[in-house]
Parts: structure tokens; sequence; C-alpha cells
């Protein structure tokens, strides 16, 4: 890993002490109150700093940027990016972080802090202490855009960055790093920039108890928010609890379902669909064979050779009952007919239903390809994985009748398809990240699908 992550920490350090460089010491009218503003600010940015979370993905959030940024309105220079590298030398030190993680964590958040205060500088920003005697009226009239403009360019500076080391550390696109620890929290991001701008003012006119007072229901909506997040969280590993506990009764289908999951983001992907669409197909796919979780097929998992006529018949329910296991949880009924349906046939041959084209849901035609596939590229006792110009003769042979054509013509046609059966490898990214991975086996039949 740091092989890799090294270059680009150390270009990192450079662009923050460059930028650094090019910023202006306070000015002699405002020294005093300048470095007394970082001072009270850097001591909010370091509880922040403290309180931080860890967000899906593996990066780590806080509120800290909410003070830094507004000690950049008040004293746009070089003093502020030095205060919090020191302050994020600090948290790292006490974290007891690996150095060269910590190092990269000091250099990009003095870089974004850096970034912010050029950028405002240059839009014509000064010390909102020159603007002390205006109303929030004249100030924002004054200073709004400069510091809508250098927030914006911190968050972007910030959060691909992050992205870009967890990416060179485990291998995964910027792109889905991006995505897996940024989108749910860019809503929160946008909502604070005019809060942060509010938060200067109030420091300049009010003062430093006046400031404190408004933090003090900003942590709370902070914890409101990590709460949430922990909660999410909390579900998406039950999710996975549930699964594992599925294919824990069948030594050959273990990680099946991660591995639908991961063909069925690609799918999706290659579709061009939107991402929360993209995000939903993953989901189902995850839960696609969820009512296996019923005793009645537990001996049938556990039975390596090939099923009787009977021990088929019951197996082929399992999309009903992971439908109607998926719909007594509320957050999870709109995945209902992806789940029931992932075993239909384009043509109407399949089950439970026999629905045929596009009366299957889109989440359920992806399902079904990505299921088909992961059968045909996984080891069985009764013969060897296939390799993938025969999965592609397959696909082709079966579209129009077993497979979307659409589909098959899209994912075919795609860059996707030239790597989507390439072996996913793990990779521990500690702090920098930690990328869900998959890998593994599948059953096939005469139709090449899966039970």
């Amino acid at each position: 890993m740091k092989n890799r992550t090294t270059p680009f920490i150390i270009a990192v350090g450079g662009a923050a002490i460059a930028t650094a460089m090019f910023l202006p010491p306070p000015s002699v009218a405002t020294a005093t109150q300048e470095v007394s503003a970082i001072a009270v600010l850097v001591a909010l940015a370091l509880a922040a700093e403290l309180l931080a979370y860890v967000m899906p993905g593996g990066a780590t959030a806080a509120i800290s940027s909410m003070p830094a940024l507004a000690a950049v309105l008040i004293s746009p220079t070089w003093h502020v990016v030095v205060a919090m590298g020191l302050v994020k030398s600090l948290v790292e030190s006490v974290r007891r972080a690996e150095f060269d993680k910590a190092v990269f964590n000091i250099v990009q958040y003095a870089l974004a802090v850096g970034l912010a205060a050029l950028v405002y500088n240059k839009m014509g920003g000064e010390s909102l202490l020159r603007a002390s005697h205006d109303g929030i009226n004249s100030v924002t009239l004054l200073y709004g855009l400069p510091a809508f403009v250098a927030f914006a360019v911190a968050v972007t500076s910030n959060t691909l960055l992050v992205s870009i080391v967890i990416s060179l550390s485990t291998g995964t696109s910027v792109s889905r790093v991006w995505h897996a620890t940024n989108v749910v929290k860019i809503g929160v991001d946008i909502i604070a920039s005019p809060l942060i701008f509010l938060f200067a003012w109030a420091y300049v006119q009010f003062g430093a108890i006046a400031a404190a007072a408004f933090w003090v229901p900003i942590i709370g909506l902070r914890q409101i928010y990590k709460a949430n997040i922990e909660l999410e969280q909390t579900n998406v590993e039950l999710l996975d609890l549930m699964v594992k506990s599925i294919e824990a009764r069948d030594f050959y289908t273990s990680g099946h379902s991660r591995r639908v999951q991961h063909y069925s983001l690609q799918i999706a992907r290659a579709l061009g669909l939107a991402e929360r669409e993209v995000e939903m197909v993953g989901r189902a796919a995850l839960l696609h064979d969820v009512g296996k979780i019923h005793e009645k097929y537990g001996p049938i998992l556990q039975k390596a050779d090939r099923l009787t006529p009977e021990e088929w018949n019951t197996m082929r329910q399992h999309p009903i009952d992971g439908a109607e296991l998926i719909a007594t949880m509320t957050r999870l009924r709109e995945l209902v007919g992806s789940v029931r349906h992932h075993h239909e046939n384009f043509d109407g041959t399949g089950y439970p239903d026999g629905i045929a084209g596009e009366l299957i849901p889109l989440p359920a035609r992806i399902i079904r390809f990505a299921d088909t596939i992961d059968a045909m590229t996984t080891e069985r006792p009764y013969r060897p994985p296939m390799p993938a110009e025969a999965v592609r003769a397959e696909i082709v042979r079966h579209r129009g009748s077993q497979f979307d054509p659409q589909i098959v013509d899209r994912l075919l046609s795609s860059a996707i398809w030239r790597t989507m059966l390439e072996p996913v490898v793990a990779k521990d990214a500690g702090r920098f990240g930690d990328i869900a991975v998959v890998a593994g086996d599948g059953k096939r039949s005469s139709r090449i699908q899966r039970a």
C-alpha cells in the first residue's frame, strides 16, 4: 500500500506547503484579533475532530470543517493553514494512526484549508473583522460569493483527495470510492455552507461566547446525523449477517450473494442507471436468495449431488418466500418485485409467475443475468468454471430467451465487460478505507440457471 500511496502523499504535502506560501500574514490592523479568533476556532475544531465518526466505506467524518472554514473567513492567511495542520497532527497523535495515514490526513486537511483561503483572497474576500460593524446582509453581499466558492473548493479538495488515496490503497475506482464515502453526507455539506458563514459573522459581531453558544446546537445536530448513519450501517450489517447465515448452510454457495451483487452493480452501471437505481439493484441482488433462510431449504442446500424433481420444486419456491420475507420490512418493500422475479426468463418460461419481457422488473432482469454469470464462472463438484469466451457464447445463445436482449447488447459492447469476470482481490485499507470484496462459486442446470 505504501509504495502506491507514498508519492501521492508527498505530492499533497508539497501542494499544501506551496499553497501556504502564497497566502499573506494577518494585516497589522487586525493581527491580534485574528490570532485570537484562530485560537478559539482551533479549540472548537479540535473538539470536533475528537468527536469524528467513521462513514460507510471507511472514511472518517467530522464537523471540524465548520470552525476551520470560519477561521478562513476571519483570517485568510498562512497562519490558519499552520494552525489547522497542528490540530490534525494532535488528533492523529491521540488516535495513534499509522504514520503514512496520519501524514496524509494532516497534509490533505492543510491543503483543503489553504486552497479555501487562497480562493477567498483571489475573489476579493477579506477578513470579516474589517466589516465588524456591518449587518449580515451587507457582509453577505460583499463576501458571500467568495466564501461559498472557497467552501466548495475545500469540500471538493477533501473528498477528491481522500477518494484518490483510498483508490490507490484498495485498487478500487475513484468514482466508486467517492460514492461510497460521500453520497450519504453531500447534502449536509451543502446545507452547512451558509451556517459556516453565519458562524463566522456571529463570532465577529458578538465574540467567542456567542460563537460557542452557536456551536452547541450544531454538535447536537451532528450527534443526530451520526446516529442515523450508524443505524443505516447497522441495517446493512444485519442484511449481510442474514445472507451469510443462509450461505453458511452450503459450502459451495458461500459468497454467492456477494458475487451476484458485484456483477449486478457492474451491469447496472453498464446500462447507465442513476446511482440511486444502482444502489437499489445492489441491495436487491444481495437479498435475492434470502428466502432460502427457511428451514425447508437447509437439507437441500447441504446436498452435493444434483437435485431430485421434488427437491427442485421445493427450491423453486424460494423467490416467493424471499419476497414475502422482505415485504415484512418497511424499508425493503420496494425490493419485493426484484426478489420475487429474479428467476423469470425474458421469454416467459421462468418461475415463479412465468411473466415475460418488460413485465419483469429491470432489477430482476439484471439479477437474473448476474446470477447466471456466477453459476457459469464458479466451480462445482461436477464441473470446472467456464472461461470468459464460453460464458460470452452462452449469453449470446440465450439472448432473448433467458436474458433481456437489450441488457445483453449493452453489456457485451461496454468496456465493463472486458474486466467484469476478473477476480476481485480483498484488500484491507485501514483508515484509508475498507472496500467490500467478492469472489466464489455457483451452480448450473441445463438452462444455465441457479435455484
